[in-house]
This record gives structure tokens, C-alpha cells and sequence, in this order.
């Protein structure tokens, strides 16, 4: 089939994204659906900071590519061997594929399955291969999804069946959003009610976080950012006081330290700079932990001095897709979104189609958005 799409031939354009225009809107052939594959109609994806950062080059990535990671749609076709999924249902799509059967799989810790990484670096699906082609060239699959698309054609394990009553709009955000910012909170940090949290950088992942951590019943929880309107959202989501990072880290610690009586035990790293990273870690209190979901260049470099990890009980650790098993944690965060406790839809900032995805991804970079919706079908 035919189907339109935004192809990126070249990472590392300069800004105005709107003018340099980085994605061009081609006309894709794709393929239908192999073994274990799926058919899905994007109805609507949201514009990510780790899209942008490969628009950047900071993540180089197979091209050309098709980007898009976070998304939701309709089922139009399920290939053999799909057995639990149907024409019409409602899906989500996630970006780490799981298989069930290695140690990380059977060890409670799906998200950090290997089995699909090889592929993914390569731009192909798990089933081996690509799907989409402009004028006979290849294109890759971004994250196994490639979702700033008409159409995609993924794994099964890609996809998480969602109710109907759910907006696509509001559904797409689940896929990496909320999955990502509201499990650091509660499944990588497990922040427990009454513990002071810190939650930098504000985007789409951070101000999820907040809700987490609202979720999570932490008290204080103190959000970290350079935008006044971001904070400003952030108290609507859960948050008790806002820090403006603009002083520096010091002074950003400091200013965290005095609202919290003495540091947080929980710092939740958002905002994939390595001043995020000082400011985290310098606000922590005795036994503290930074959790870090940001995604830094690949080569930048953390210095600590490992006394204080000793002498203050600091610990440090990642965090990949919230910790979470989509199936599991999925249906969970969407009965809080339907109790109110996860407004989900605070996060979006207007949609777009895909003759306007430059331009988003310009206002991402601005910092003038936080969750654009693509609608790639107009």
C-alpha cells in the first residue's frame, strides 16, 4: 500500500526546524504484515524530545528513517500467528519489544529485553527487514514503530489493546510519556507516601513524573525547570513548589534543600543535561537516590566524587520505559487516568498533520510546547 509519511534523510540540520525542514513528506510504499506483525492506522502521536534528539544527530540512527515512538491507532490487519489481536481494536504502541523467554524477561524486568535491540539498531523490525521504501530506497524503522506515518507495520509485542473509550489523543501519551515519567516515579524510585521528591526538566516525561509522584503521595514535591509556564503547569499536576534552574546548580540545590528541610530523598532526572544531572544530585539529602529517565548525548560525562556515595548513602540509577511491563502497568495508569488522577490531557499543546511537523518540532525545541499531537490523517 501507498501511504504518506515523514522521512528524515539527514540528522544534524540547524534550527529554525521550520525553515531547514529536516522531515520531508513522502509518499511511502509499505508492506503489509509478516508473521506476528500488525497492521496499525496511526490516528494520533505525540512529538517527543528523543525524536528531536535524533533529528539533532545526538542519536545516530540508521537513515532514512520514518520516526515516532509514541503513538496510538486502529488494527487494520494482523498478520499469522496474531491470534489476540483483531481488525478495529484499539492499540497503543510501546517501544521496547518483549520475548517471554530471556533473563531479563523471567526476571521481572521486561523493559530491558535485548531480543529486539539488534534489529532496532539496524532499523528493521524483529521479524528481520524493513517494510517501507521510496521510490525502491529502504527506509528504516525508528524504535520498531515509525509512527509519524499514515500507517505502520509493527510487531505484535509493539502494541498494547487499549479500551475505545479512551481519545487517541490522550491514549498516545501512555505509550511513552506517562509509561516512562509516571513508573520512574513508581516503579524505578518505588517513592513512598511522605518522602521528598524533586522532579527536573519539565517536559512531556517530567510533568508525568509529577503526577507520579502526586500519585506516589510524596510530600514535598518540588519542580525543576527553566520555563515559568512549565512550573506553573506543574502545580496544576500535583506539585507543591517550583525551583527555576537559571541560577545555577548550586543555587538550585540550595533553593530545594530549604523547601524540603534538608534534600530530597527522591531526585528524578528529566531533563537529559548534565547541569540536570549536578543539580540532582547536589539535592539530595542523607540515603537519597537520583533516578535518571533523561537521555543525554552519548558521550557526555557525570562527575562525582564516590566519598559522598559512602559517607551520604547516595545511590544512582537508570531508568528505561518507567521499569514498567506495558501489559501489567498499562491497564493500571489508565484506571487512574479514568479516576482523574492521571490528566493526561493537560500535557497536550495543539495538534498538527504532517505538512506542520517541522514547525513542531521547532516549537518543541523552543520550549514553547510540551505535547504535540500528530494527526497524520488530517
Amino acid at each position: 500500500m501507498k501511504m504518506r509519511g515523514a522521512v528524515l534523510y539527514e540528522q544534524g540540520l540547524p534550527r529554525p526546524y521550520n525553515e531547514t525542514n529536516p522531515l520531508k513528506i513522502e509518499v511511502i510504499d509499505l508492506e503489509g504484515p509478516r508473521h506476528h506483525e500488525v497492521l496499525v492506522e496511526i490516528r494520533a502521536a505525540g512529538l517527543c524530545h528523543s525524536d528531536m534528539s535524533t533529528i539533532e544527530g545526538i542519536r545516530p540512527r540508521p537513515i532514512p528513517t520514518v520516526l515516532g515512538h509514541e503513538a496510538a491507532g486502529i488494527v487494520r490487519e494482523v498478520g499469522p500467528g496474531v491470534t489476540d489481536l483483531k481488525e478495529g481494536d484499539h492499540v497503543v504502541c510501546v517501544f521496547v519489544m518483549s520475548c517471554g523467554e530471556c533473563y531479563e524477561c523471567t526476571t521481572g524486568r521486561p523493559h530491558l529485553c535485548g531480543a529486539s535491540f539488534d534489529s532496532k539498531m539496524k532499523g528493521e523490525l524483529v521479524g528481520g527487514g524493513k517494510r517501507m521504501s521510496v521510490n525502491g530506497t529502504p527506509i528504516s524503522h525508528a524504535a520498531g514503530i515509525s509512527c509519524f506515518a499514515e500507517y505502520a507495520v509493527l510487531d505484535r509485542s509493539s502494541l498494547v489493546k487499549l479500551p475505545e473509550d479512551i481519545t487517541f489523543e490522550d491514549a498516545a501519551l501512555f505509550g511513552c510519556a506517562v509509561i516512562t515519567g509516571v513508573g520512574a516515579v513508581t516503579n524505578t524510585a518505588k517513592a513512598q507516601p511522605g518522602q521528598p521528591v524533586a522532579v527536573f526538566g519539565l517536559g512531556g516525561v517530567g510533568l508525568s513524573a509529577v503526577m507520579g509522584a502526586a500519585l506516589a503521595g510524596a510530600e514535598p514535591i518540588v519542580a525543576v525547570d527553566l520555563n515559568e509556564e512549565k512550573m506553573a503547569l506543574a502545580k496544576t499536576l500535583g506539585a507543591h513548589f517550583t525551583v527555576n534552574a537559571g541560577e545555577g546548580t548550586e543555587k538550585t540545590a540550595e533553593a530545594i534543600k530549604e523547601l524540603t528541610g534538608g534534600g530530597v530523598m527522591h531526585a528524578i532526572e528529566l531533563s537529559g543535561t548534565i547541569k540536570g544531572m549536578e543539580a540532582a544530585y547536589a539535592s539530595l539529602r542523607s540515603g537519597g537516590t537520583v533516578t535518571v529517565a533523561g537521555l543525554t548525548p552519548a558521550d557526555a560525562v557525570f562527575e562525582l566524587k564516590p566519598y559522598m556515595l559512602t559517607a551520604k548513602e547516595f545511590k544512582i540509577q537508570g531508568c528505561y520505559m518507567g521499569s514498567c511491563s506495558p501489559p501489567e502497568d498499562m491497564p493500571r495508569f489508565v484506571d487512574y487516568y479514568r479516576a482523574g488522577k492521571l490528566p493526561v490531557d493537560k500535557l497536550r499543546t495543539g495538534e498538527l498533520g504532517l505538512d506542520e511537523i517541522n514547525a513542531g518540532f521547532e516549537n518543541l525545541a523552543a520550549g514553547t510546547a510540551i505535547r504535540q499531537i500528530l494527526k497524520p490523517h488530517g
